[in-house]
């Protein structure tokens, strides 16, 4: 199926690598008519886990429709490992967009998707599109993540720390900006303690408050929730500047 055939859908968590992915989808002329946010429980292999209430807030900015996606209990209560909670929290995913191709017209083209290094979370997704018919458009993919980190900050992203769970990311991280400082304390950070640039490993995770893509600011209030040496942001308001 090519891009003319149908629309393009966009897996995205209000984070920095699905928002960059639906960046440079837009930027090579992508028909994006849909953005899709999966809400997981407390300890998801897919998808990101935090703020993803937030996702509306991003993608009225934006300007392009949401669809959330609960996925339920059903990888906690029967998921035996790690590859079948993977497996059960990718079917209601799969079933929201086989229901969806068939509302928007012209069907799916493509779905876009912010993985970096995780085969578990890219080889799950290139299967499910196998299956709907459509391409997978993964541009960070195994790219090296100082230059995709120095392409974002180019570009204008705007990227706040919201959640910390590594050695060496103390709370004063937390509502950190993800800027040029930022990235050399991290490189410092990966040499010592082996933390990913880009937080793959789960270490960090982020919301892009701000953007090419995006025509109004997301600006946040919150209280920290600090527990020994992981924490996150409790974000107690959020709007549209």
């Amino acid at each position: 199926m090519s891009d003319a055939d149908g629309a393009w859908v966009s897996l995205f968590s209000g984070g920095k690598d699905s928002s960059w992915a639906l960046y440079r989808a837009l930027e090579t002329g992508k028909d994006v008519r849909r953005l899709v946010t999966v809400h997981p429980g407390e300890d998801s292999y897919m998808y990101h886990v935090p703020a993803t209430d937030l996702a509306g807030l991003a993608a009225e900015s934006i300007g392009i429709d949401l669809l959330e996606v609960d996925p339920g209990d059903l990888a906690a209560d029967d998921a035996t490992d790690s590859g079948e909670q993977g497996d059960d929290e990718l079917e209601p995913l799969e079933a929201a967009l086989a229901e969806l191709g068939r509302d928007l017209q012209g069907g799916i083209a493509g779905v876009t998707a912010g993985a970096v290094e995780s085969e578990y979370q890219t080889s799950r997704i290139q299967g499910m599109c196998d299956r709907l018919d459509c391409e997978l458009f993964a541009p960070l993919w195994q790219e090296d993540p100082r230059e995709l980190a120095d392409a974002m900050l180019e570009a204008g992203f705007e990227i706040e720390i919201i959640q910390v769970a590594a050695r060496g990311l103390d709370e004063s991280w937390l509502g950190r900006t993800l800027d040029r400082e930022a990235i050399r304390d991290l490189e410092s950070l990966n040499e010592e303690y082996g933390v990913h640039l880009l937080g793959e490993g789960g270490e960090f995770e982020t919301l892009v408050v701000d953007g090419p893509h995006m025509d109004r600011r997301i600006d946040l209030e919150y209280e920290h929730e600090w527990d020994a040496t992981r924490g996150q942001l409790r974000i107690t308001d959020a709007r549209l500047e």
